[in-house]
């Protein structure tokens, strides 16, 4: 579910821009394409956080995975994704309908994501670069922590597995996770903890095109 919102939060209307040759977007479509954007790739990074815990109980505790991964307990990490990225999405789109736009309206991107947009607004955009660099890297902070400390233990219990091909099957329970993260927080952080004056359109374009589109 989230990775089919993800994709239509942008991919439909970047389809419509090619089909009837017009690019422009309202200012209220933008600040929705915005949240809903900025929700989505959150949620994706906290899934994928979630999803490392799961593949850790799987693989270091399978004899208490029923016990620990209890229905309670995911329903509560899935419940509190949605709900705290629904709100730091609020929080960024707030303070983005409080800058003005008063010279260049044309965003360098395919979708109205947050640093294009403060590259072109005439207000001082402090506010919102240091909100973006202490939730965004809060969060991104609390989501790398929990990958790398599952993938340790993972790697560490795989790593004592006698037999080559136990280790394969263990391995290739967290492969294909393990690549899907490598792309998306890769991609994502170079584009989201870099200040605005020093991107660049193209390569940020590019970038984006991998975790918006590519990773889901």
């Amino acid at each position: 579910l989230a990775d089919a919102c993800f994709v239509s939060t942008t991919v439909p209307k970047m389809l419509a821009n090619i089909q009837i040759q017009s690019q422009a977007i309202s200012y209220s479509g933008c600040l929705l394409q915005l949240y809903f954007f900025m929700l989505f790739v959150m949620l994706e990074a906290f899934l994928l956080a979630v999803m490392a815990y799961d593949c850790y109980v799987a693989i270091c505790h399978p004899l208490h995975y029923i016990l620990i991964m209890s229905p309670g307990l995911r329903i509560f990490l899935v419940s509190a994704s949605w709900i705290m990225n629904a709100l730091h999405s609020l929080l960024h789109t707030l303070l983005m309908n409080s800058l003005s736009f008063c010279a260049n309206h044309e965003i360098p991107h395919f979708l109205c994501d947050i640093n294009p947009l403060l590259g072109l607004s005439c207000t001082d955009p402090f506010t919102n670069e240091l909100v973006i660099f202490i939730t965004g890297g809060l969060t991104g902070l609390i989501c790398v922590l929990c990958l790398i400390i599952s993938y340790t233990n993972v790697f560490s219990t795989i790593l004592k597995i006698p037999s080559a091909q136990g280790k394969r099957k263990a391995f290739s329970t967290c492969s294909s996770h393990l690549s899907v993260v490598s792309l998306f927080f890769g991609t994502s952080f170079c584009v989201d903890f870099s200040s605005p004056s020093t991107h660049s359109a193209q390569k940020d374009t590019v970038a984006s095109v991998m975790y918006t589109v590519v990773t889901p």
